[in-house]
């Protein structure tokens, strides 16, 4: 069942000024405008057609066909000129006829129909008898609607379209990110299974063999240790594909001197504030909290240029904050600079906050600039 779209308020502007329309070219009595035997059956059939045009988009094809109909009819029992609001109603009927359906279908050949069967009886009752000129007018005034209503609809179909690409892109930008994300802690959850399964076989064997029971178990805690790492294994390489990327290296917060210098040598100024006693970080979390400051310099140096950047590193009790806020373009733009992620550095950092289930924002700050702020709770 078709969606029953209520009016909109363009809807009620068209219908409006074609009901006034209608009633002033009735009403006016000038020279130009027809004399009418019925004037208050004409005045309702402009009341009529300002209902058509207002409930037009439900159903643009029914609307304009009984229109066209009913002119006709009209036309040919009182044999009199059409007047200018019938004409201009028809040409807004066919035009939104053809904005709606497609180009090619049924509809639109029987719309078109319908309207040059209108506009050929206006041209043969017309009293004293239309001209070439005004046939070719006439004409025109029919394409210009109908030229119309097909780029309306051709927009709207490429904006649908565009928004579908959109929506497409960024569900596979951030696919794109948790694999990469899920690829860099790998390795941190690989080498605490490698810890604690060695550390298992290291108590096994120390233990005496009067143990024998312990010594069991233990061993059924180390074979069930290398059996996760296999799976670990198996899982990096379906998540790296056929060409296998090089490990990444372990980085966290305490390099973020070596990468601060590393921008720097590239122009930007990046200034350090770390607040609080830094302590020991999960690894995965050093990891992310590392990563997340290194898009965010990436994005500066990238859309902003050379500028002054300020890094703060927060350690509150229970959360970790992060602060990445620079001050905007300088008076040169810089074009140089490259993000390693893709252009996807923003949803990169969303995913890896919402990892850790903390918050994130990233907009312009109100003196200029752009403010990245991450809040991982420990």
């Amino acid at each position: 069942m078709r969606y029953r779209r209520p009016p909109t308020p363009v809807d009620w502007l068209v219908a409006a000024v074609v009901a006034l329309f209608a009633v002033a070219e009735e009403a006016s009595g000038r020279p130009m405008t027809p004399s009418r035997e019925h004037f208050s059956l004409w005045i309702a059939a402009g009341g009529v057609a300002a209902v058509g045009v207002l409930f037009q988009r439900r159903a643009p094809f029914t609307i304009l066909a009984v229109y066209s109909a009913a002119n006709v009819a009209m036309l040919a029992l009182s044999w009199e000129n059409g007047a200018a609001w019938q004409f201009y109603t028809q040409l807004v009927l066919l035009f939104t006829l053809l904005s709606e359906v497609g180009p090619r279908s049924a509809k639109a050949a029987a719309g078109l129909a319908a309207t040059g069967v209108y506009v050929t009886f206006m041209i043969l009752t017309a009293s004293p008898p239309a001209g070439w000129g005004g046939v070719a007018v006439a004409l025109a005034m029919c394409a210009i609607a109908a030229g119309a209503g097909l780029a309306v609809r051709r927009h709207r179909v490429l904006a649908v379209q565009a928004a579908e690409r959109g929506e497409l892109l960024a569900r596979e930008a951030v696919s794109h990110e948790r694999a990469r994300i899920a690829r860099e802690l790998h390795d941190i959850v690989a080498h605490s299974v490698s810890v604690m399964t060695l550390q298992t076989a290291g108590v096994r064997l120390t233990l005496p063999e009067d143990r024998e029971r312990d010594r069991r178990i233990l061993a059924t805690v180390e074979e069930t240790g290398r059996g996760a790492l296999e799976e670990l294994h198996r899982m990096l390489g379906l998540l790296r594909g056929p060409q296998a990327d090089e490990p990444p290296r372990q980085v966290g917060l305490h390099r973020l001197d070596e990468l601060l210098e590393q921008v720097r040598s590239a122009g930007l100024d990046v200034t350090l504030d770390t607040q609080g006693d830094p302590v020991p970080l999960p690894a995965g979390l050093d990891l992310s909290a590392y990563r997340i400051v290194q898009e965010a310099l990436t994005n500066t140096l990238k859309h902003a240029g050379p500028t002054q950047v300020t890094v703060s590193v927060a350690y509150d009790p229970g959360q970790l904050r992060l602060e990445i806020l620079d001050r905007g373009p300088r008076e040169t733009r810089a074009q140089a600079g490259t993000s390693g992620n893709g252009g996807h550095g923003l949803i990169g950092m969303r995913e890896r906050v919402a990892l850790f289930q903390g918050t994130f924002t990233a907009a312009p700050l109100p003196s200029g600039g752009f403010g990245v702020r991450a809040v991982l709770p420990l």
